[in-house]
């Protein structure tokens, strides 16, 4: 199927290989290169089409966003302009993440504005209350420890995004949340911050500052605070403050208890005052992981008290490549071998269970049982479980970290790796940590990989 992308035809043609529109003669192909298949999504200033690039072989879906105001007022069209131009800025200015879109194209063609971008599989989190019912605590927590690390990303980059709510957080199949519609985001200087401008955002969800025209990080925050007091209670926002109290009453529309730990840092989120607000999405992710450890004061638990909470919060955001260069990290200085950079076979002999066992619980944890060291030692165990060459080359085959090439199989590099959960079950961590041994220095999986797992049979994990 082709959509013509002409605002007076948008004729579904049949055929997904004409060039042009059997009805009105309008190129279907935008750029030469993007096929519009159908309307996913249409308002008052244009359309969003699901569409292919044709120039690759798979032919991936992506989107187009098509800008077409219709009669809004002069004024109104001069600022949705503005807003479209200023989201293909944003995405450039923000390069990429793995939990937001891609910027693949932007340009003009038949005098029509046009942005294409990467195509996120899944529904948004207003889609989701609405086929799933409400939120309970645990999934707000993960929700926050998910994208929490993202606000991180865009606010490093001077960008407040300024139109924070369900719709505009969509939760991929792979478990991920990816923010989406940087229409709205602006570019925080520091002279910008002090000026007053145009007030955006949605009605319910926009924190008071930037509801007088001037948005800042922390209006971000206040958002998404909002964002999951709707998700706990299925009740609009403006019907969860009560403006005669001047007060949020969020906790009688509740569908099911939340404890009263998360419910002070919800409570904070949402602060109207500004300053007593939480100022930066790290401060909120410093309180989640110190209610997790009061909580659970095993789940972190360190021989030597090593801090696995940036580790369990990258894993948590699905930041696996990241993880994994964290987990070196932290194993190089449970065993004191930071300043090595590398572990012997007596390091590993000695390194410390609970800290061995913290960090496979928590790859454990945030994968679903997909990565982890336990995982490679249940692989390891049924292809043959011996310490010998032909044993490693058939777990490599099985993690995905051997690859044929020429005829050949041979072991990948690590920027070869795939860093998500569609990568082999036991893909991660690989960990760049080496070992000396007397025939010099081999990769963290080479000859004395397998001697890895006996440790992790001593450890019992």
């Amino acid at each position: 199927m082709s959509q013509c992308l002409n605002p007076d035809c948008l004729w579904q043609n049949p055929s997904d290989s004409t060039k042009f529109c059997q009805k009105c003669g309008n190129k279907l192909l935008l750029g030469d290169r993007y096929r519009s298949q159908k309307i996913i999504g249409q308002g008052g200033f244009g359309r969003t089409f699901l569409a292919v690039d044709e120039y690759k072989p798979s032919k991936p879906p992506c989107v187009i966003k098509q800008f077409y105001p219709q009669a809004q007022g002069t004024s109104s069209i001069q600022k949705a302009t503005e807003l479209f131009e200023q989201e293909a800025v944003r995405l450039e200015q923000l390069g990429k993440h793995s939990q937001i879109p891609d910027l693949l194209a932007y340009f003009s063609q038949d005098d029509r504005q046009y942005l294409v971008q990467e195509f996120i599989d899944g529904e948004n989190l207003a889609q989701a209350l609405e086929s799933q019912g409400y939120f309970r605590e645990t999934q707000i927590r993960d929700l926050l420890n998910n994208l929490l690390p993202t606000f991180e990303f865009i606010h490093s980059r001077q960008v407040i995004h300024r139109d924070i709510k369900p719709e505009n957080i969509i939760l991929r199949q792979d478990g991920q949340l990816v923010l989406v519609d940087f229409g709205a985001a602006k570019y925080a200087t520091q002279t910008a911050l002090a000026v007053t401008g145009t007030v955006i955002g949605t009605l319910g969800y926009t924190a008071p500052e930037q509801a007088a025209g001037k948005a800042i990080y922390p209006s971000d925050i206040y958002s998404l605070g909002v964002t999951c007091l709707y998700l706990l209670t299925q009740v609009e926002p403006i019907d969860l403050f009560d403006t005669s109290e001047m007060e949020w009453v969020w906790r009688e529309h509740l569908k099911a208890s939340v404890s009263s730990e998360l419910g002070v840092i919800l409570d904070k989120m949402i602060l109207p005052a500004s300053k007593r607000r939480y100022q930066s999405a790290a401060e909120v992710l410093q309180d989640l992981g110190t209610q997790s450890r009061q909580r659970s004061p095993d789940s972190l638990k360190s021989a030597l008290g090593v801090d696995y909470t940036y580790l369990r919060n990258l894993l948590a955001a699905g930041k696996w490549k990241e993880a994994d260069q964290e987990t070196e990290k932290v194993m190089l200085k449970a065993a004191k071998r930071e300043k090595e950079g590398w572990l012997s076979n007596n390091d590993i002999d000695k390194f410390p269970c609970d800290d061995l066992r913290t960090i496979d619980q928590l790859w454990v944890k945030y994968s679903q049982g997909h990565f982890g060291f336990s995982v490679q030692k249940k692989i390891w165990l049924e292809v043959g479980g011996k310490a010998d060459y032909e044993t490693e080359c058939k777990l490599g085959d099985r993690v995905g970290w051997r690859k044929t090439r020429k005829g050949q199989k041979s072991w990948l590099k690590y920027d070869d790796l795939t860093f998500n959960l569609q990568a082999p079950s036991g893909h991660l961590p690989w960990v760049r940590c080496c070992v000396r041994v007397e025939f010099g220095f081999v990769s963290w999986w080479g000859w004395w990989g397998l001697v890895f797992f006996s440790r992790i049979e001593s450890c019992k994990l």
